[in-house]
């Protein structure tokens, strides 16, 4: 579906983007992360014919971006985090607008306004004039110009930005709808969003992608090390010396516990798979009651951060 090949760009002497490479494949909803100047936007840029990159390749269903602009241009549909809108026209002016521009085919104009209105919640609203519509109308509307027509690609960079939470909702609703019949590219600082939306994740830090793959398979990398989170009713010389004393434990990091006279903490061990009998009978004898006892709970923010501060440091 699309095809990126060591994409670069560059300003002056600043690498937006840095010979990155990746395949989409067809019929999936895609996650774009990364930091503030990772190069997400720039690259999404390059990907709709907006910008040339300074080196590589981008073909969308076989069409080069570059030698065959108007024909790969076709099968996108784009909605950038500013919405690009004329605010004086009504709302279904407008989108007849946008199918001109797109050269869509007389015979099917209508039809195509329509189903772009009716999957976008529009009808109620399409003779208003835009500039009197809510922010979360206004973002419909640019997600209707995106998807009028019917490309098979659907590229939405930050969609819900600004909205309130019912917005929101609303907006993942016919993000998640158009999933069904259009490969879509989200891009979203929401990281609960993407793991809620998404079938496959992409990571860029510094232009370059980190990590591609499903929100689980990302979410297993960071359940590798063995940790457990413990409560524990006891001093913190009391606990650390029982602990140590275990041939497993090879880390121990203390925190703020909410609980008086206990102490939080998370142990790193290593070697067998359940350590939690052993270690409930040595803090037991030693007079230490567990209060809590959890496997830790990893999210698609803990793997962010740990790819990305890893290329930070890296760099």
């Amino acid at each position: 579906m699309i095809e990126v090949v060591n994409l670069t760009k560059r300003y002056g002497n600043h690498l937006a983007v840095n010979e990155l490479s990746f395949n989409i494949e067809e019929g999936q909803i895609y996650g774009f992360l990364g930091p503030n100047g990772a190069g997400k936007t720039t690259t999404m840029n390059i990907m709709t014919g907006y910008l040339a990159p300074s080196e590589g390749t981008v073909r969308i269903n076989g069409y080069d971006i570059l030698e065959d602009p108007e024909e790969a241009r076709k099968c996108i549909g784009y909605l950038p985090e500013q919405p690009p809108l004329y605010l004086d026209m009504t709302v279904l002016e407008y989108i007849k607008f946008v199918a001109g521009l797109k050269k869509l085919p007389k015979s099917e104009r209508k039809s195509m306004i329509d189903e772009a209105i009716n999957v976008c919640k529009l009808e109620e609203v399409k003779n208003r004039v835009i500039k009197n519509l809510s922010k979360g109308y206004k973002q419909r509307v640019g997600l209707a110009q995106a998807i009028v027509g019917l490309p098979p690609v659907i590229i939405l960079d930050e969609p819900t930005v600004g909205l309130d939470p019912l917005q929101i909702i609303e907006i993942r609703d016919m993000i998640k709808s158009l999933g069904k019949n259009h490969t879509v590219i989200l891009s979203s600082h929401i990281l609960s969003e993407i793991s809620a939306i998404c079938d496959h994740v992409m990571i860029i830090s510094h232009g370059k992608l980190v990590a591609s793959d499903t929100p689980e398979n990302l979410l297993a990398l960071m359940k590798k090390e063995k940790t457990l989170n413990l409560t524990v009713k006891g001093s913190k010389e009391s606990i650390e010396g029982v602990l140590r004393s275990l041939e497993f434990v090879t880390d121990i990091q203390f925190m703020d516990s909410e609980e008086k006279a206990c102490q939080s903490l998370v142990i790193t061990y290593e070697g067998k798979e359940d350590i939690r009998e052993e270690l409930f009978y040595a803090l037991s004898n030693a007079a230490l009651p567990i209060y809590k006892l959890l496997p830790p709970v990893h999210s698609l923010e803990d793997v962010f951060i740990e790819l990305t501060e890893n290329k930070e440091e890296e760099k």
